[in-house]
């Protein structure tokens, strides 16, 4: 058996080296001043030491192009044609070695007989690592073709993929709002519609079928989030209904005509819900936990005629109490951010797992971001109330649907830039000083795949393990599990 191994790495050296040789290398080189066109743009950015290659091409008429990574101690260099694709191995044993350091990226490509050398660039590998598992649903933009929805899980060490819902396996259900616990891949859940359909709890492997819903709710569980300690999670009850624009940018709109919060208790199948919020003239939505679980924060706004009024429907951050150990809500609540003196909506709050920040995204009105060109995401200091606007981060084009890291030096979230159609899954850090980096887009084996891929990323939610089942698991739960009641506690 080692004799066999030994003999495939020499054959694959042999590869390797015959391709190098017979790649163009670079010569007569001409320096630019102008920065090589690179796709996705990958130029000066944070990664974790943990990251997949950042395989990337020219939008030029390169015909051949000579890559070099340098670091401090180990450096990579790789031809192609107008791609360049970084071995896995070697990849990883770079950033390995430079962790905390600074690469620098120097491109050089042969355009119309010419070899060009355009300015380096810079990655700094911090020193925090990501999550290594990223999920999403992949769906098409709009509203007139939904019944194609997967839930994928993507190892973002390397480039592994794997369905772990599909609704072509379970008769076209919709699927929606998947979200983990303390970025935990053994404790999630995500809402599966349909006749056989219901919340589909996983604990460990153990996988239930749940119906958060009773008749003194609004409607079923919708959005929500887990408690710190998994006995719990919060959501919201909502009415919701569709609207379409005429404008390009602003497509679909979707608003709430009730919404109420419930929080669902899983060891003894209760809802507890909360007289204080049940309020007909206010409209509850995006509930999270704290990182401690001792509160839970919201979005709340004043009722207004619908839809002729959508407008104005604008929603304020506010937050409550929650005791665990007796399971009640508080009597209290507060307003973090209030939407009328910021003139804006505030969606998807999200609390740091280490309590420090609270990130959402601000629009300029209702709960429907995505479609909405302004849309922004804010970073709020919970110590001191400051409130960061994020400049490196966001684009001209919506900027939502974000999630955390376990160490709270990263988070992903989706964003629109680009096309403005298709939603992608964008990485930031954040320095232990609050600095946020320029963002980077999930790397792909071929950098050409988003030109291709006509799905978005939607929700794309971090774990640092994987979720223990599959599509088929899925499916078999569909089928065969008998969908567990709960009843309302007040």
């Amino acid at each position: 058996m080692k004799m066999i191994d030994n003999i495939k790495r020499l054959i694959g050296l042999v590869v390797w080296l015959v391709c190098t040789a017979c790649a163009s290398q670079p010569e007569q080189v001409t320096k630019v001043s102008e920065p090589a066109p690179i796709y996705p743009d990958y130029a000066d950015v944070t990664i974790p030491y943990n990251i997949a290659p950042l395989n990337f091409l020219l939008r030029n008429d390169a015909s051949a192009l000579q890559v070099t990574v340098s670091g401090q101690k180990e450096s990579l260099t790789v031809n192609g044609d107008r791609k360049v694709c970084f071995p896995l191995h070697k990849w990883k044993n770079l950033l390995e070695t430079e962790k905390g350091q600074t690469l620098t990226v120097t491109v050089t490509a042969r355009v119309d007989g010419k070899w060009l050398q355009y300015p380096a660039f810079t990655w700094q590998v911090a020193l925090e690592k990501i999550d290594g598992f990223l999920s999403y649903r992949l769906i098409e933009p709009g509203y007139e073709v939904w019944n194609t929805i997967q839930l994928r899980e993507r190892n973002i060490e390397s480039f592994e993929e794997k369905v772990i819902a599909d609704n072509n396996l379970v008769d076209g259900s919709c699927m929606n709002c998947h979200i983990y616990g303390k970025q935990d891949g053994n404790l999630s859940l995500f809402h599966l519609r349909g006749k056989n359909g219901g919340t589909i709890l996983n604990r460990n492997g153990g996988l239930r079928k749940l119906s958060l819903k009773d008749d003194q709710m609004v409607s079923g569980a919708v959005y929500g989030d887990f408690h710190p300690s998994g006995h719990y999670g919060v959501f919201s009850s909502n009415i919701i209904i569709p609207a379409y624009h005429a404008h390009d940018n602003k497509r679909l709109e979707v608003y709430d005509t009730a919404s109420d919060l419930a929080i669902a208790d899983f060891d003894n199948n209760r809802m507890i819900v909360a007289p204080q919020i049940a309020r007909k003239e206010v409209f509850e939505t995006f509930p999270t936990f704290s990182a401690d679980g001792n509160w839970v924060y919201y979005c709340a706004s004043p009722a207004v005629e619908l839809p002729d009024s959508l407008h104005q429907l604008k929603y304020s951050l506010c937050r409550i109490a929650f005791d665990a150990e007796k399971g009640e809500w508080g009597t209290q609540i507060d307003t973090l951010w209030n939407a009328e003196t910021h003139n804006g909506s505030v969606c998807f709050p999200k609390a740091s797992p280490d309590g420090r920040y609270l990130l959402y995204s601000v629009a300029d009105y209702g709960t429907f971001p995505i479609w909405h060109r302004e849309t922004d995401l804010k970073l709020m200091n919970l110590q001191t109330g400051e409130i960061d606007p994020l400049p490196t981060v966001n684009s001209d084009r919506s900027d939502t649907y974000h999630s955390w890291s376990s160490n709270s030096r990263w988070f992903v979230f989706a964003s629109k830039r680009g096309d403005g159609q298709y939603g992608k899954p964008y990485f930031a850090y954040i320095s232990p000083d609050g600095t946020a980096g320029k963002p980077f887009v999930l790397p792909q084996k071929d950098p050409e795949h988003y030109d291709y891929t006509f799905k978005s990323y939607n929700i794309p939610e971090l774990s640092a393990t994987p979720v223990p089942f599959d599509a088929s698991d899925i499916r078999r739960v569909y089928q065969k599990t008998k969908v567990e009641e709960f009843s309302v506690a007040r």
